[in-house]
């Protein structure tokens, strides 16, 4: 058998090969690249040093561990003007961490019930869904977080309109929680028998609800596993076995009888003086940045969603028809889960963008981590630098956190060829 010449240079090995024998060329360049990058960072590293040591600086991160002097209004930890700096970042981390999953989550909630109603034969639902979207996508999200924060701050009344044989306003859902002008006041969790607390980098973590959180968790797999075990049975027999009062039992009474032992409760919030106390007090800062960044980034998602619900073939809908399902259903078991491979890689750049935005808090005075660690604490500290590679670092491991787990779901949904 005649052999066929590759065309691949022969011979030994000469330096003129790596810029001219394909095989090499393309390490080279990317060598050559990777020495002018290293050769870029150290040139700006040594000129930062430099310039610090011009100024009288030097590089550190103890002001960390400094007294802050200032308090933060919305704080899910303890926290008062005697703890330091490090302990303040935190709290902002929290912060931007809660507001960012509540966003989020509404976000999506409202996206895709915008984005499936803008495909509504109902030619006025239809409508409405894109005077929505096109109202609140092309306002800048600021200006709809001041317009939030405005309405809340201006139109609710005071805690003082509670007061009285004749209030002016009352409390809603049978007097458990109060809109007032200083933010909403909501029941909270109390637990009669307690676990504890273990402390995590300065942090208290309740045992109580990790426990609740595991309890959670185990429910959720032991439930996913009875439901794979009756796929396999329907695949086998073509009859498929109830599993809903399953999976009714798994995964709500073990949660249940954690809280009974537990001794779980709710505290109401009750008008004391010229305030509400007890219960949990969500701040107009932090409404204004939840519902702000909601509705601006659901206008984004319902389109995201319409667009994957039209990459899907109409012959899906018109066999699942014929089969006899229900339009909602189809919607439901057919058409969005395939529809979901075309969804979630443009949804996980709204998530990110929605982390990043909570940054626009100190417009309304939230105190997330740019207001805190980005904010008062390198003006009260005088480190700039050490504390914006810190606030840049910890939103780039948020945003690598978000992308990976994004990216692991949709390698789950996603359609498997055979």
């Amino acid at each position: 058998m005649a052999m066929v010449d590759s065309g691949a240079p022969k011979g030994s090995f000469r330096l003129s090969m790596l810029l001219y024998d394909t095989r090499y060329r393309s390490y080279t360049i990317q060598i050559f690249v990777l020495i002018l990058l290293m050769l870029g960072a150290a040139w700006l590293i040594d000129n930062t040093i430099r310039n610090l040591a011009a100024l009288g600086k030097d590089f550190s991160f103890d002001f960390l561990w400094n007294v802050s002097g200032y308090d933060i209004s919305q704080r899910p930890i303890e926290y008062d003007s005697t703890y330091t700096h490090g302990r303040a970042a935190i709290v902002g981390l929290l912060n931007t961490l809660i507001l960012a999953v509540m966003a989020c989550v509404t976000a999506t909630v409202i996206g895709v019930i915008a984005g499936v109603l803008r495909l509504s034969k109902n030619w006025i639902i239809g409508r409405l869904m894109t005077v929505y979207v096109e109202t609140f996508r092309n306002v800048p999200v600021l200006i709809w977080i001041i317009v939030v924060s405005a309405i809340m701050s201006e139109s609710m009344p005071p805690p003082s309109a509670f007061r009285g044989d004749d209030p002016a306003s009352s409390m809603l859902l049978f007097d458990s929680i109060a809109v007032t002008n200083r933010g909403v006041y909501v029941p909270g969790p109390l637990f009669e028998n307690g676990l504890g607390y273990f402390n995590i980098v300065g942090v208290d973590v309740s045992l109580n609800l990790m426990a609740f959180l595991v309890v959670v968790g185990l429910s959720i797999w032991v439930n996913r596993r009875v439901l794979a075990s009756a796929t396999k049975i329907q695949n086998a027999t073509g009859v498929r076995p109830k599993t809903w009062w399953k999976s009714l039992l798994i995964l709500f009474v073990p949660a249940i009888a954690l809280l009974v032992f537990l001794g779980f409760h709710l505290e109401y919030p009750e008008l004391r003086g010229f305030n509400f106390t007890g219960g949990i007090q969500m701040r107009n800062s932090l409404l204004a940045m939840w519902l702000g960044l909601s509705i601006y980034t659901g206008a984004f998602v319902a389109e995201i969603v319409r667009s994957g619900i039209l990459a899907i073939s109409q012959g899906q809908s018109e066999a699942a028809f014929a089969l006899g399902l229900q339009p909602g259903r189809t919607m439901r078991l057919v058409i969005l889960p395939q529809a979901l491979r075309v969804i979630v890689p443009p949804l996980i750049s709204q998530y990110l963008n929605i982390t990043k935005n909570t940054s626009l808090g100190l417009a309304v005075g939230y105190m997330d981590l740019r207001s805190t660690l980005g904010g008062i604490t390198i003006n009260q500290t005088g480190r700039e630098l050490e504390g914006m590679m810190l606030l840049m670092l910890v939103y780039l491991v948020i945003s690598l956190i978000i992308s990976t787990v994004m990216n692991f779901y949709n390698n789950r949904v996603k359609l498997r060829e055979r």
